[in-house]
C-alpha cells in the first residue's frame, strides 16, 4: 500500500556509529562522527531528511514567514544609495536597486570647479534614489558577477590610487576562497589578471604598479603575503611574508599617508608589524616591534611638527603605536619611525594617551591635521578627536570626562581630546569611512536600538556634526514608540553583566518600578567571545518583533569586549564558563525582575554565541522556551583536538590547548555542548539549529551531530542546513531577510504569538521599500556576531 503522501516525514534518526577518541587517559566515544563525510551520499541524504523533516515540522508558520519578509521588505528603501566618500578627483558610493540582490558599486567625479581643496569641496554631494547621477561610472555591479550562481560574496576591492584600476575577488561558493580580478576602469573590461584562492583584503602599492594580498593554508589560515605585479601572470607573483606559526594570521594594507605598505601579524594574544615603504614596494619589509608573547600592538604612521621630537621645525614622520605592554586596557605612545635595520624601543617611545582601567582604547586614526581615537568606555563605543592644531609637543593624556573642546593646549598641559557627543542612553558610535589624508572632516556614525544607522561629517576644530543621511525606514516608524534601557544582573560570583533592552512602548506596560508590570515574550541575545561586542544597533527587521510585544535583550556576558580587556580575559580560556554562567544569571535577572517568565523567553546566539547556546541549555534547560542556535560551535572538544581542521590551531589561544594540556582537555570537556547532552533531555527546551554545509569555520557537523544527539534524547531539536552557503548563510539581501523571517518566525511560534501580527506591519508592507545597508554603519564581528 502507497504511502499517503500528506503524510510528513518523520524525524531523521541518524544511526549509531561508534568510534574513539582517546586522550590524557579518558576514552570517548562518539556515535555520530561519521557524518563529517560531506562528500558521503548516505551524509547528504540525512542532512537532506533533516531538511525535509524541519520543512514539514514548520510548514504551518509559511504565511507568517511570508508576513515577516514583506514587512521588513516594506519597511526597507529598497533603491537607495550610500552616503558618497571622497577619494582621489572622485566620490565613491553604493547604490541598490528594487528587486536587485546586491548592491552595484560607482563613482562620479568631484565638481572640479569648487576647487579640490575648498571646504565646500569636501561636502558629499546629495544624491536621490533613482535619480541618475551625474557622470556616474559603475565599477562592479555585484549582481552581473552573481548571475548564474547560487552564493555570492565580494571580498577585496581596492581602487588604486590614481583611479585607474580596480581589484576585486569574489567567492561563488561559500568557502571563503575568493579569485582576485583586476579591471581597467577607463574601458571597463577585466585584465587578464587572475589568481584563485585569495583571501579578502588585497590592496594596490601606492603607485598602482602592484597588489598586494593574503592566501590561506589548508586550514583556512591567512599566512602569507604576496606581491602580484599589474600584467605580469601571477605565476611570477612573490611572496612577501610568511607565517609559519600556526596561530597567527596575516593581513595586509596601506597606510592613509600612503607612506607605507604595512603587514600586520597576530594570534589572538600577540602582534607585530612590518612595514615597506611605498617609495620601494620590492623593498624588504621591517619589524616596528619584534613580537614578543602576551604583547599586541597596532601600528599608525602620523606627521607632526618636527620640534615635537627635537628634530627641527619641519615635519616629521612618526609612528603611533597602540600597545598593551602592562597596560590592559592599551595605552597610545608616540615614536620615530625605526631606521631599516633597526626596531621600536620602548624607551624611545612618549605615552600620549596612558592607560585606563575604565576605558579600553581599540584604535587610532591619523590625518595631516588631526587623529580621531576610537575607546570604549562603560560599555559604549565612543570617538574622539585630537586637532593636532592645537596641540604641543607629546604629553600624556586622559580622555575626557568631561569633553574639552575650543582651546588650544598650553605648554606642558595634556592634549585635549574632543568626545563626539550623542544624546542618547544607549549607542554605537564609529569611524565611518575616511580615506584620504588631507580631509578636513571626519565621518562619523551612529546608531541605536531605536534610532535608524545615521551618517554625519564632523568639522575638526568645531562641534559642527553635519547630518548626511539616516537609515530611511518607511512604513511610519516613529523611534519615539520605542524604548532603550541598560539594567544590570548580578553574576554568580558577584560580577555585574550588562544588559541592553529594547521594547515597544505601547506594547509592554511598566509597573511603578519601571520594569514590566507582567511577564512579557522576549528575545535573549547573547554572544561573548573574541573580545567581541554586541553593541547597540538598529535592525529593521527586528520591528516584526517588537510589534508583536516581544521584549528584545541583549546579554553582555564576559568573552566579550563590552567592558574592557579584563572582561574579555575573564570569559575566555579556563574562565570561559562565566560567558555561560552570567548569560544565566541575566535570565533570572529578566524573570525575577518581572521582564519576563521562563515559558516566555527564547535564547539565541551565532557561532561562538552558538556554543553559548548549547552550554545554556545543558545548564539551565528550564530557563528557556526555546532556543536558536545560528551556525553553532556546539562540539568544540572535537574541534580544537584536532589541528588539521580549520583555523584550529589559531583558537588555541582563545580556547586553550585540550591536544597537549590535561587541565585544558578537563576544563573544556565538562562544558562542550555536544558531550554534555544528557541521556534524558526530554524536559529540553525547543531547539532550532541552523547551519551551512559550506561553512569553513564552523563545520556543519558540529549542529548535525548536536541534534542528532538531542533527538536521541528526546530533546524537540530541529536542524535546517542551507546547501549552498558558508557561514554568514545565504548570500543577497532578499534571501537575507527570508532567513531572518524564518528564525523569527519560529522565536514567535515557541513565544505563542504566530497568531499574532504587527501593529506596524500592514503600513508597512504597503510600503514600496528597501536598502538596510546603504547607510554606512560601524560595525564589529562576523555575520554570526551580529545581532537579530
Amino acid at each position: 500500500m502507497s504511502q499517503d503522501v500528506t503524510t510528513p516525514p518523520a524525524a531523521p534518526v541518524a544511526e549509531r556509529r561508534p568510534t574513539t577518541r582517546t586522550h590524557h587517559g579518558e576514552t570517548v566515544t562518539d556515535d555520530y562522527e561519521w557524518l563529517r563525510d560531506k562528500e558521503s551520499p548516505e551524509v547528504v541524504a540525512h542532512l537532506e531528511a533533516e531538511n525535509a523533516h524541519t520543512d514539514a515540522q514548520l510548514a504551518h508558520l509559511a504565511g507568517l514567514r511570508q508576513r515577516i519578509f514583506e514587512e521588513i521588505k516594506g519597511r526597507t528603501l529598497e533603491t537607495d544609495l550610500s552616503v558618497p566618500v571622497r577619494q582621489g578627483a572622485h566620490w565613491y558610493y553604493a547604490r541598490t536597486v528594487e528587486g536587485q540582490q546586491y548592491p552595484v558599486h560607482a563613482r562620479a567625479p568631484i565638481d572640479a570647479s569648487l576647487g579640490s581643496d575648498a571646504p565646500s569641496a569636501w561636502v558629499p554631494p546629495v544624491l536621490e534614489p533613482g535619480v541618475p547621477v551625474a557622470g556616474e561610472q559603475v565599477l562592479l555591479d555585484d549582481n552581473v558577477e552573481a548571475e548564474g550562481h547560487d552564493f555570492f560574496s565580494l571580498g577585496s576591492f581596492d581602487v588604486s590610487a590614481d583611479g585607474r584600476l580596480l581589484a576585486y575577488a569574489v567567492d561563488v561558493v561559500g568557502d571563503e576562497r575568493y579569485t582576485l580580478r583586476l579591471r581597467d576602469l577607463a574601458s571597463g573590461l577585466d585584465l587578464p589578471d587572475t589568481v584563485p584562492g585569495t583571501f579578502p583584503g588585497a590592496v594596490f602599492s601606492p603607485d598602482g604598479r602592484y597588489v598586494f594580498y593574503p592566501t590561506v593554508d589548508d586550514a583556512w589560515r591567512p599566512w602569507r603575503v604576496w606581491r602580484h605585479e599589474v600584467g605580469t601572470p601571477s605565476t611570477q607573483d612573490v611572496v612577501v611574508v610568511e607565517e609559519p606559526d600556526e596561530r597567527y594570521w596575516v593581513g595586509v594594507g596601506v597606510s592613509r599617508s600612503r607612506r607605507y605598505v604595512q603587514i600586520d601579524l597576530g594570534s589572538k594574544v600577540t602582534s607585530e608589524t612590518w612595514l615597506i615603504d611605498a617609495d620601494d614596494p620590492t623593498g624588504e619589509p621591517r619589524v616596528v616591534w619584534p613580537r614578543r608573547e602576551g604583547v599586541e600592538y597596532s601600528v599608525e604612521h602620523a606627521v607632526v611638527p618636527g620640534t615635537w621630537l627635537g628634530a627641527g621645525e619641519g615635519p616629521q614622520d612618526v609612528l603611533l603605536v597602540l600597545h598593551n605592554d602592562g597596560a590592559e586596557n592599551f595605552e597610545l605612545v608616540v615614536t620615530g619611525v625605526p631606521a631599516p635595520g633597526d626596531a621600536l624601543r620602548a624607551e624611545d617611545a612618549t605615552v600620549v594617551v596612558p592607560h585606563d582601567p575604565a576605558t579600553r582604547l581599540e584604535g587610532v586614526d591619523a590625518f595631516a591635521g588631526h587623529l580621531v581615537l576610537s575607546y570604549r568606555r562603560e560599555a559604549l563605543s565612543r570617538v574622539g578627536v585630537v586637532d593636532l592644531a592645537t596641540q604641543t609637543a607629546p604629553r600624556p593624556v586622559g580622555l575626557p570626562t568631561p569633553v574639552r573642546t575650543g582651546d588650544t593646549a598650553a605648554p606642558g598641559e595634556p592634549w585635549h581630546v574632543h568626545e563626539v557627543a550623542f544624546d542618547e542612553p544607549l549607542f554605537t558610535a564609529g569611524l565611518g569611512s575616511n580615506p584620504e589624508w588631507e580631509q578636513p572632516t571626519v565621518r562619523v556614525s551612529c546608531t541605536s536600538f531605536v534610532t535608524p544607522a545615521t551618517v554625519y561629517d564632523l568639522r575638526v576644530g568645531t562641534d559642527e556634526l553635519t547630518l548626511l543621511k539616516r537609515q530611511p525606514v518607511l512604513g511610519g516608524y516613529d523611534p519615539a514608540d520605542y524604548v532603550q534601557r541598560r539594567e544590570w544582573a548580578t553574576a554568580e560570583d558577584g560580577t555585574r553583566v550588562p544588559v541592553s533592552l529594547v521594547w515597544r512602548r505601547d506594547a509592554v506596560g511598566l509597573d511603578a518600578t519601571g520594569t514590566g508590570a507582567e511577564p512579557a515574550p522576549l528575545l535573549l541575545y547573547g554572544y561573548g567571545s573574541y573580545e567581541i561586542s554586541i553593541d547597540p544597533g538598529f535592525s529593521v527587521s527586528r520591528l516584526s518583533l517588537l510589534d508583536r510585544g516581544v521584549v528584545f535583550a541583549v546579554a553582555h556576558v564576559r568573552g566579550g569586549g563590552e567592558m574592557g580587556r579584563g572582561w574579555y580575559d575573564d570569559g575566555k580560556m579556563l574562565a570561559k564558563r562565566n560567558s555561560f554562567t552570567d548569560f544565566v544569571a541575566v535570565g533570572r535577572h529578566l524573570v525575577e525582575t518581572g521582564w519576563t517568565e521562563p515559558g516566555r523567553m527564547v535564547a539565541m546566539g551565532g557561532s561562538a554565541g552558538g556554543l553559548l547556546m548549547g552550554a545554556v541549555t545543558n545548564l539551565a534547560p528550564d530557563l528557556f522556551a526555546g532556543v536558536v542556535a545560528q551556525v553553532p560551535f556546539v562540539d568544540a572538544l572535537t574541534s580544537i583536538l584536532d589541528p588539521s581542521l580549520p583555523l584550529t590551531v589559531v583558537e588555541w589561544d582563545e580556547w586553550g590547548d585540550p591536544l597537549h594540556d590535561p587541565e585544558v582537555y578537563r576544563y573544556m570537556r565538562g562544558y562542550t555542548p555536544y558531550e554534555n547532552v544528557p541521556d534524558d533531555a526530554s524536559h529540553y527546551p525547543r531547539v532550532l539549529a541552523v547551519t551551512s554545509l559550506n561553512d569553513t569555520r564552523v563545520l556543519y557537523v558540529e549542529p548535525a551531530k548536536w541534534v542528532a544527539r538531542l533527538r536521541a534524547a528526546g530533546a524537540p531539536a530541529l536542524l535546517k542546513i542551507e546547501m549552498n552557503a558558508g557561514h554568514g548563510g545565504v548570500s543577497g539581501r532578499y534571501e537575507g531577510w527570508r532567513e531572518v523571517a524564518y528564525e523569527d518566525a519560529w522565536v514567535l511560534d515557541v513565544l505563542g504569538l504566530a497568531g499574532e501580527t504587527s501593529g506596524e506591519g500592514d503600513a508597512a508592507a504597503e510600503s514600496s521599500g528597501e536598502a538596510d545597508g546603504a547607510a554606512e554603519t560601524s560595525g564589529e564581528g562576523g555575520a554570526a556576531a551580529e545581532t537579530p
